[in-house]
């Protein structure tokens, strides 16, 4: 297959059943793409999953300490997203953000680096799981609910400078209750701020059901005065054709939109929480039989854009360079016991005062 077949445009179909919604025209049941892209979703899928079983090795090695919240089962939803929009776009989430992280330009070594602690890491060893940041990118947030306000402030912030660019804002089904997001709607419909909100609905806020947490679980219905939409996120075409349509509904000055990805962790909570205390096994057996990459897999054997042999190689491809960086990333060093290097980035480099106050008030670094 030469690379002018690769990069020729061709349209392929989207279930009928992957969008819902809410005062809103949904995208075409299509999506333009090409031989090359659907690969890269597949690859950046399964570099995504090996990248986090390879963050859950290391845990349970006791090489990663303190919190650590993978992705497994949701990579759709960040690819999809990726490839919607462009680098110029911004994007803030919440604390399961290693996959978001990778795809806004972060590279494996420095993830699993900040994951170790280690001095190369993608925040220097200093921020760990819930906290990553690349260009365009703004975390990774550890307090549920509080990237929503960060990232109106964002879209607030394109606005005035009339980029012409969106902000991607997402939060999780446990956040959709807390009362600075509904703070954070009304302000962006007020000002009409070029932001997709996007509850990212894996069916769990820790060990408590949807059901349980929420009087009603149509998320993408409760920005009330906000157009919204159900976007199917175990479908990471449903994903990109979803975000290509409200990111230009929205460039076009219409305001905010909120979307609803239904999608699910295979995993727990965290690396502390096995996950089946809340839910029966049966269930994770039905929800992984939806596998967000086996359903792309299957799909581009059927429309003979690759072999099953070839999805092999590249899942194989993946595991060994996930290997390598997991061996660059436990021989990076870990960052010195220096006051300048705890005290860095604090303000911005060059800008700092002479002298900082220390542990005490009457401490002072120099």
């Amino acid at each position: 297959m030469n690379s002018h077949e690769d990069d020729k445009p061709f349209t392929v179909p989207i279930a009928d059943t992957s969008f819902e919604t809410y005062n809103f025209d949904p995208p075409p049941y299509s999506v333009e793409t090409t031989k090359r892209q659907l690969k890269q979703l597949f690859r950046d899928m399964t570099t995504i999953r090996r990248m986090e079983l390879a963050a859950d090795g290391l845990y349970k090695q006791k090489k990663i300490r303190g919190f650590c919240h993978l992705s497994t089962g949701q990579e759709a939803v960040a690819v999809g997203i990726e490839h919607g929009i462009t680098r110029e776009d911004k994007l803030i989430t919440a604390y399961r953000s290693h996959g978001n992280t990778l795809m806004r330009g972060g590279t494996i070594r420095s993830i699993l680096g900040e994951l170790l602690g280690r001095r190369d890491g993608i925040s220097y060893g200093k921020g760990g799981s819930m906290h990553m940041y690349t260009n365009s990118f703004f975390g990774g947030n550890g307090i549920v609910g509080a990237s929503v306000p960060l990232g109106t402030g964002i879209a607030l912030a394109q606005q005035y400078e009339e980029t012409g660019n969106i902000t991607i804002n997402l939060y999780g089904d446990g956040a959709a209750n807390q009362g600075q997001v509904h703070e954070a709607f009304n302000m962006a419909k007020l000002w009409n701020l070029p932001v997709i909100f996007g509850c990212e609905n894996n069916q769990y806020g820790m060990g408590t059901s949807t059901e349980r947490a929420s009087a009603s679980t149509e998320y993408y219905k409760r920005g009330q005065y906000i157009p919204g939409m159900k976007v199917d996120g175990m479908d990471v075409l449903a994903v990109l054709a979803a975000v290509r349509h409200g990111r230009e509904w929205v460039k076009a000055g219409n305001g905010p939109l909120l979307y609803e990805y239904a999608t699910y962790r295979f995993a727990g909570h965290s690396m502390s929480d096995p996950g089946i205390a809340y839910r029966g096994r049966e269930e994770l057996k039905q929800q992984r039989s939806n596998d967000p990459i086996s359903n792309l897999q299957s799909k581009l054997v059927d429309w003979e854009i690759m072999t099953q042999d070839e999805a092999r190689t590249i899942d194989k491809e993946v595991r060994a360079m996930v290997k390598r960086e997991v061996e660059a990333a436990e021989q990076m060093p870990e960052p010195e016991p220096r006051w300048d290097i705890l005290f860095e980035d604090i303000y911005v480099r060059g800008s700092e005062p002479k002298q900082r106050r220390g542990r005490t008030v009457d401490e002072s670094v120099f």
